[in-house]
């Protein structure tokens, strides 16, 4: 049998953002059907190491069925050693006789669809007029999402700021090169933030970054970094008062530390989540219901988003004649 194996470079040269978001609404749409199944994620944390290991499978069916497994090491101290935090790779497998198809990078993968996601959600939710971008993080993630959502909606500018210094300074000259879309580095987030209309919080904190004094009213927010129960971005204020929006129920009830901390303390239950995103993708769910209203989209990463995106892939590789084809 033939093994497609797709490096970090091709990942990302066939799989733009526009067309990375058309795959995942139909993957999120998918699991709201119930065309999807995927456990919670297995976290492997050894007490004392630096990073922790995640094991995620799923299984989405249609026309070409697959079994997904992606298996991701997360070390935060990696971007101050130049790399991406998320190291790792995705495996696709036919659901017909269970061969194994692809071997995917999982860095690039994970970077292109988070990002992606988020641009749904930000379709979905932020106003029709929002075009002033807020970004709290200068690692891949913050990158990514620049270029994701300034790709599927018209911007009039993208705020950065960063804990480390010269870390907004440096992303802004890169994304000036690369965007049509005036980009300014700022002292803080507070300063970042002051009224944007979409906020993205990408960062490795385990305290908030995220004040809602900050906020103006009809703001919409991706919180993309924190996603393990103890650590949070976004504050509780935020939480209380934002219309909530999660990937899936079970995992933000499980792994969300900005909902399980809020939730912790009494301001919220588990009844303040909204929607999940394919929900309202499918009509199920309602989206926003006023231009006053807060938005917030909690993204935890679903297997499914990562097996959609890799046999997605697997199939435009495989009409392309691209990558590398290996006998296994």
């Amino acid at each position: 049998m033939k093994l497609l194996v797709l490096g970090a470079s091709e990942v990302r040269d066939l799989l733009p953002y526009t067309e990375c978001a058309d795959v995942m609404r139909e993957a999120l749409a998918g699991l709201a059907r119930g065309e999807a199944h995927q456990p919670l994620r297995t976290v492997i944390r050894p007490p004392g190491g630096d990073g922790l290991m995640a094991l995620m499978p799923s299984f989405l069916a249609g026309e070409d069925p697959a079994y997904g497994l992606k298996a991701i090491c997360i070390f935060p101290g990696n971007p101050a050693l130049g790399k991406d935090a998320h190291q790792g790779a995705v495996l696709v497998s036919s659901a017909r006789t269970g061969e194994l198809l692809a071997l995917l990078n999982g860095s690039a993968l994970t970077e292109v669809r988070t990002a992606a996601v988020s641009a749904v959600a930000t379709s979905l939710l932020a106003r029709p007029d929002a075009d002033s971008l807020a970004i709290v993080g200068t690692g891949v993630q913050a990158r990514a999402h620049a270029l994701a959502i300034s790709a599927t909606r018209p911007l009039a500018g993208i705020r950065l700021a960063g804990r480390r210094p010269g870390g907004a300074a440096r992303l802004a000259d890169d994304l000036r090169e690369r965007l049509a879309v005036p980009v300014l580095a700022c002292d803080d987030a507070a300063e970042a933030v002051a009224g944007a209309s979409i906020v993205v919080t990408a960062t490795s904190s385990a305290g908030p970054v995220l004040q809602r004094s900050w906020l103006a009213e009809g703001t919409h927010i991706n919180a993309v970094g924190a996603c393990l129960p103890a650590a949070r971005e976004i504050d509780t204020a935020t939480m209380a008062d934002a219309a909530l929006f999660v990937d899936s129920r079970e995992s933000a009830a499980a792994e969300s530390g900005d909902f399980l901390l809020a939730q912790a303390e009494g301001v919220i239950g588990a009844g303040h989540i909204r929607a999940e995103i394919g929900e309202v993708l499918t009509g199920a769910a309602p989206g926003r219901r006023d231009a006053h209203e807060i938005t917030l989209f909690e993204s935890l990463g679903l297997a499914v988003e990562d097996l959609a995106a890799a046999a997605h892939l697997y199939r435009k590789a495989s009409r392309l004649g691209a990558g590398t084809w290996v006998e296994f």
